[in-house]
């Protein structure tokens, strides 16, 4: 089993920030990519932004400039520091996880932590 804990969601204002952090546990041996995704209501889930365990980042162009991805291989942890918020960012955000569990590859999800920005 691996879990994901997601926690730093929560109502932010536009133009100010918020971090998210999701920490990865269980029996994973090698985690390969950690990310996060989002989904607004009515809308599919897409990718916000996801970091190799090389450290190689991308970004999904709405974010870019005001997101950073960051992760901490021996915390087995990935933050999502999320700077000059605005409403369009309202969404429900997921933790991602892409490794190695001693049998398979897999992919993982965290429960989903809500961002709401208010204008």
């Amino acid at each position: 089993q691996v879990q994901l804990v997601e926690s730093g969601g929560g109502l932010g204002q536009a133009g100010g920030s918020l971090t998210l952090s999701c920490v990865a546990s269980g029996s994973i041996d090698s985690i390969n990519v950690l990310g996060w995704y989002r989904q607004a209501p009515g809308k599919q889930r897409k990718l916000v932004a996801d970091i190799t365990s090389g450290g190689s980042t991308s970004y999904t162009d709405s974010v870019k400039g005001r997101f950073t991805i960051s992760r901490d291989n021996a915390t087995n942890t990935v933050w999502l520091h999320m700077n000059s918020l605005n409403p369009e960012d309202t969404a429900v955000y997921y933790c991602y996880l892409y490794g190695w569990d001693g049998q398979r590859w897999g992919d993982y999800w965290g429960q989903g932590t809500q961002v709401t920005v208010a204008s």
